[in-house]
């Protein structure tokens, strides 16, 4: 049991220990949270918000329930990816911002605000108008990277199905003659990870002459391949 002073004690401990205190050390902690791969990296800058990341995250892998280690890592790219797309307004409109400021003092013979506001505009984007290509350059690229990254996800998951449901039509065919010759199947001894009742349910949707595609539409493939 412990004494007075050992409690005492771990509470003083607790208190040294309750995490990090300052903004630097609350941005390293958060980032920490987010970080994936073999490499650690992460794609969140040190102003963005980790928790915004992970629900963004958690979204595309809502969205599109990745199965397999390959599959993750291709939802991880495309929410990676749809994460900086959706950084580029925002760091073009911070471009102007900062371009705005530094030019403010310009124009200021022309007495019509709205002249010299278009004026400042203009300047602005001459001034930036390579780091603002940059942007539209770097959205492209992400643009294709996600489109390239949606398709192999695709193939991968249609390809899957298809295996899955090959597997499934066989395990029926096994558990429709056990059953009607009164035998147990049991799905596991032939190597099926399919249960009786997964079974069950593909058995009478062949009997009511629905097949694959009521399968599909009532999600047995994706209950099963998940």
């Amino acid at each position: 049991m412990s004494s007075e002073a050992q409690l005492a004690a771990n509470r003083r401990n607790s208190e040294l220990s309750t995490g990090p205190k300052t903004e630097v050390g609350k941005a390293k902690s958060s980032l920490n949270a987010v970080r994936h791969g073999l490499t650690g990296r992460t794609v969140l800058l040190p102003s963005e918000d980790a928790a915004a990341y992970e629900a963004h995250l958690q979204a595309f892998q809502k969205r599109y329930a990745p199965a397999t280690d390959e599959e993750r890592n291709l939802v991880q790219s495309l929410a990676d990816t749809e994460w900086r797309l959706l950084r580029i307004p925002s760091l073009e409109m911070g471009i102007y911002a900062v371009g705005r400021l530094e030019l403010a003092s310009n124009f200021q013979e022309i007495e019509d605000p709205h002249a010299r506001a278009a004026l400042i505009e203009a300047k602005v984007y001459l001034t930036y108008q390579r780091q603002l290509n940059n942007l539209s350059i770097q959205e492209g690229r992400l643009l294709k990277q996600r489109d390239k990254a949606l398709a192999e996800l695709d193939r991968l998951q249609k390809l899957r199905a298809r295996d899955t449901y090959t597997a499934l039509s066989r395990a029926t065919d096994l558990y429709a003659q056990d059953k009607a010759e009164n035998r147990v199947f049991q799905p596991a001894e032939f190597g099926f990870e399919f249960t009786t009742a997964q079974l069950e349910e593909q058995l009478q949707a062949r009997k009511l002459g629905r097949g694959l595609q009521s399968a599909m539409s009532a999600g047995l493939l994706g209950r099963i391949a998940a």
